[in-house]
């Protein structure tokens, strides 16, 4: 994932090699950070299998009462705001969430330790070798949030959307399952809907301009969200579905 000057973050999929670009670390950690880092991290970190076997994600949650009823997969969360809300509400609900930005680490370790979260688990590495490695048809949803629209000509290379990553995304995706993406630069939708049309796997799920002018159900919003409000550009919510196999 990458990270802009104001800290938004995104994976990159466009090159073959998909190179990873921008910080890993911004502001110094406070004495709590790094105890959350320290204690809590370890714990919950997903640890890709040796000799490149496949990851179960169902076995990552010994924590939980019960087996997940469902898997979600957040992909660049940021501050960890949208993952920790849905977290909460979702409690029979596995989510996995990639960021490899560690101030967004440290806070969505917060909220999982205020919270008590007990269905949460963090890759805290770029998101590309963990959709390798996952088998198909695992994920019930998996998200994109305002990642980094990269807006200059010669850097949309570097955007995470690509056709290459629709497609990984379409695999590892249950019959039904949707992929969402909220954007704020209308460029960035644009590029998304050119090349999910053009992804035999899926299937945008709109039906009337609603679809994709207002948040997702239970959307509990995200600090970029209020940045681009504030800024008086309206985002973009796209849904799109595993077409059946």
């Amino acid at each position: 994932m990458d990270t802009d000057p104001t800290g938004r973050s995104s994976h990159v999929a466009e090159e073959p090699e998909r190179a990873f670009f921008g910080r890993r670390k911004g502001k110094r950690l406070r004495g709590e950070q790094e105890r959350r880092l320290t204690e809590l991290l370890p714990a919950l970190r997903v640890d890709l299998p040796p000799d490149d076997r496949p990851l179960d994600p169902r076995t990552l949650f010994p924590a939980m009462p019960a087996p997940p009823e469902a898997l979600w997969l957040e992909i660049g969360f940021g501050g960890g705001e949208h993952l920790a809300a849905q977290a909460a509400a979702q409690p029979t609900v596995g989510f996995i969430g990639a960021e490899p930005f560690v101030n967004g680490v440290v806070k969505l370790l917060a909220a999982i330790e205020a919270h008590g979260l007990r269905n949460v688990r963090i890759r805290d590495e770029d998101v590309t070798a963990l959709l390798a490695r996952l088998p198909d048809a695992c994920l019930d949803r998996v998200y994109l949030l305002y990642p980094d629209p990269w807006p200059k000509r010669r850097q949309r290379k570097r955007r995470f959307v690509s056709d290459a990553s629709l497609a990984e995304i379409g695999r590892v995706l249950k019959d039904g399952g949707l992929f969402r993406f909220a954007s704020d630069i209308d460029d960035y939708a644009g590029w998304t809907l050119v090349r999910a049309a053009r992804c035999p796997l899926l299937t945008w799920t709109a039906q009337g301009e609603r679809d994709w002018t207002q948040p997702f159900r239970g959307w509990p919003g995200t600090r970029y969200e209020a940045k681009a409000l504030e800024a008086g550009r309206r985002p973009t919510y796209l849904e799109f579905a595993r077409r059946p196999r």
